[in-house]
């Protein structure tokens, strides 16, 4: 255990085998009964290689801020695309209690921010998953999705590259990542979409790639690659098909392309957005029928790094 005066620095292998998914996820449940966060972002620098600073406050939490730079080109040079680490104070004192490498924070919290969002709203017997790019986020989404809805019976992946789905899948598999689950390459996208209970798309696009009539009633759609103004990943027709719902509003109504660009359009307003994951886990909103298509936009925040990041601090060992 640190002394008050040492930061510990937690990467991966300090916490290996110490977490799962089912804890992940509570940890974010748990974090959404507390008082409501104060947040803020600060975005820097060109497109192509940006800063991205988000910094958060939650009462009985503390504090905390990460900051990473986002080159979307690094994977040629060899280079992850985000590079950073997140600062976690405690409440009482503010100290500097932990430096947690960003890449595990948000390995983490990305998929259980997906994973909530999809025990919440999609339906219970949802056997199908289709993913929609194969990177790292993708990788996560295979193992939190089997974990944490027990009913998924089918993975496939879809790339724009098949070699890149393929990769993933092969890997799924020769890791044991999905037992019992059968994975597979899609190589139509909308063939598969529209058979899908569950669609999560994790790319970098700019323009959509999820359009509305690929979607069929009753699929829940899990938003993740947009994270700034000029990105999205569903066309108008999608978000004004489906009962929409994010992960923070603070940090997608007036950050993230995915609304910006339909409300700028007029095809939806800022009411469609019927909630987010407080007013989920409060069950104050929520899918109304069986046939609802349902929207959940995961545009992340440092709040819900905060909360990942208690969890992550617990299974290292230093008291956070």
């Amino acid at each position: 255990m640190s002394s008050p005066q040492t930061p510990a620095f937690i990467q991966a292998s300090d916490v290996a085998g110490r977490m799962d998914w089912t804890g992940a996820v509570a940890a974010l449940r748990a974090g959404h009964q507390r008082p409501k966060a104060q947040v803020a972002d600060v975005f820097l620098g060109p497109s192509q290689g940006s800063l991205l600073s988000r910094a958060a406050h939650i009462e009985g939490l503390g504090f905390g801020v990460k900051s990473v730079t986002v080159f979307g080109q690094n994977p040629q040079a060899g280079l992850p695309t985000v590079q950073g680490a997140m600062q976690v104070f405690e409440p009482e004192h503010g100290r500097l209690v932990a430096v947690i490498d960003s890449r595990l924070i948000t390995e983490w919290k990305t998929a259980a921010d997906s994973l909530l969002g999809a025990q919440l709203l999609a339906r219970p017997d949802s056997e199908t998953l289709l993913i929609v790019g194969a990177g790292t986020v993708a990788r996560s989404l295979v193992k939190a999705y089997t974990k944490g809805l027990p009913s998924i019976r089918r993975i496939w992946v879809w790339a724009r590259r098949a070699d890149q789905a393929q990769a993933l899948v092969d890997e799924a598999m020769a890791g044991e990542w999905a037992p019992g689950v059968n994975l597979a390459v899609a190589s139509d996208l909308r063939a598969a979409a529209l058979q899908a209970d569950v669609i999560a798309t994790a790319t970098m696009a700019r323009e959509p790639v999820l359009r509305g009539e690929m979607v069929r009633p009753g699929t829940h759609v899990d938003l993740i690659g947009a994270f700034k103004a000029d990105m999205r990943e569903a066309d108008d027709a999608l978000m004004q098909a489906g009962r929409l719902f994010v992960d923070s509003r603070e940090t997608t109504l007036h950050h993230i392309g995915e609304l910006m660009m339909p409300i700028a359009a007029g095809a939806i307003t800022e009411a469609h957005v019927l909630g987010d994951l407080y007013d989920l886990v409060g069950k104050r909103v929520g899918r109304a029928t069986r046939d609802d298509i349902t929207v959940f936009k995961n545009g992340g925040g440092a709040h819900l790094d905060l909360m990942m990041a208690q969890y992550i601090a617990r299974a290292a060992g230093p008291a956070v």
